[in-house]
């Protein structure tokens, strides 16, 4: 069995299977998909041996964190420029608990952006390619702990990865 602690990978995915997708978003379009996988540890787990409600936060953040990186804009580069994006709103469903040492995919893709505003689709499947949560996560960009527009630049830039 191999295991992993993170990877990633991009691809394009077509006419995505309706149950696996938030009901706004359509199934037939051409989005581009950010995947993380990570290996699930006893220290992750709760008393029942299942992925604890908390860490699934915190695995949908490296997801994006490592989708941010492979658009070539990592929160590094952004800090550089001044510019954060803070989470003001977290909706996670949990559908399938998570077992230890499973190795969890999260499919990442950003669904509306604007100069103030991103908005986040997540999914978790497990080792089976079950689907076990999903999570729309809204951030809004801040400079200096104020909320603020980003450049029509880089607004331009983060349109080229929401979908169509």
């Amino acid at each position: 069995m191999q295991y992993l602690c993170a990877a990633i990978s991009i691809h394009t995915e077509k006419n995505i299977v309706a149950e696996s997708v938030p009901l706004s978003i359509t199934t037939a379009l051409n989005i581009m998909i950010f995947e993380y996988k990570k290996k699930v540890y006893g220290y992750e787990c709760d008393v029942y041996g299942h992925l604890n409600n908390a860490i699934y936060l915190q695995i949908y953040e490296a997801a994006r964190a490592e989708a941010l990186s492979s658009m070539s804009m990592p929160v590094a580069k952004l800090l550089e420029q001044n510019v954060m994006l803070y989470l003001v709103k977290v909706e996670i469903i949990y559908k399938k608990g998570v077992g230890l040492e499973d190795t969890v995919t999260v499919k990442s893709h950003v669904s509306q952006n604007d100069r103030l505003k991103a908005i986040w689709q997540q999914e978790m499947h497990n080792s089976s390619g079950e689907l076990c949560s999903t999570a729309t996560i809204t951030g809004v960009y801040v400079s200096n702990g104020k909320p603020y527009r980003i450049s029509p630049e880089l607004c331009v830039f983060f349109d080229k990865f929401v979908e169509k």
